[in-house]
């Protein structure tokens, strides 16, 4: 296994196979072929083999996949198996949201502290997660062990929040500024931008009528042929 190679659209794909199976073992299923996780699910069967052989074989001939000991693998593979502590930067509306969001309680991911340069917010609790002052984020950071930053703030500061959150040794940021963001080989960086994804959206709409992935040509809807 050469897992330099593997890329970030396959280990989405994991992630996304790793909670397909979790619901099936919430109903009891102990196997399931990949023909069968790709129609339950709306996913590609031969998609679904070549990234598990990526792996290993995990496949049995004539059984299909036991579920228990795939979710395991997957997980070990995602790096889930342990927990991971996260700092969130601005202590917003978006920040505080992402602070109390409840599916955080199903995964491994504790958020473990805000940060906010507004003197008004540092002290107070969002739920059970403390704001602090964005001074202290090192020595936080090594405190609680933070291994992951969440960049939550305007535009016009998340360079500079970027700047004091590799300087305290984080490898890896999700940044919800919009803004583009660079950052050395080391360190992985995602950007999660709502404009670029609501614009995306708004060209499909601006596409002619588009039914079952195909564009459709004005009037020829029932046309019968």
């Amino acid at each position: 296994m050469k897992q330099e190679k593997i890329s970030e659209l396959t280990t989405n794909r994991l992630s996304v196979y790793l909670r397909c199976l979790n619901e099936l073992a919430g109903e009891g299923e102990r196997t399931v072929s990949s023909d069968t996780l790709a129609k339950r699910f709306h996913l590609n069967s031969a998609q679904i083999r070549k990234d598990l052989a990526n792996f290993g074989e995990f496949g049995v001939r004539g059984v299909g996949y036991y579920i228990d000991s795939l979710r395991t693998h997957l997980t070990k593979i995602l790096g889930l198996d342990k927990e991971h502590r996260v700092g969130i930067i601005g202590a917003g509306r978006l920040g505080t949201a992402l602070a109390d969001y409840y599916g955080f309680q199903q995964t491994n991911f504790k958020v473990a502290a805000l940060f906010d340069a507004d003197k008004r917010k540092i002290g107070k609790k969002v739920g059970h997660v403390e704001v602090f002052d964005i001074k202290s984020f090192a020595s936080i950071v090594k405190r609680d062990k933070i291994e992951v930053a969440v960049i939550a703030v305007p535009a016009e500061h998340a360079r500079d929040v970027l700047e004091r959150v590799v300087k305290a040794g984080i490898k890896a940021i999700m940044n919800f500024a919009p803004v583009p963001l660079g950052v050395a080989e080391d360190v992985k960086l995602k950007t999660v931008d709502l404009t670029t994804s609501l614009e995306s959206l708004s060209y499909f709409l601006a596409q002619p009528s588009v039914a079952n992935g195909r564009t459709l040509k004005p009037n020829s809807g029932n046309r019968r042929i």
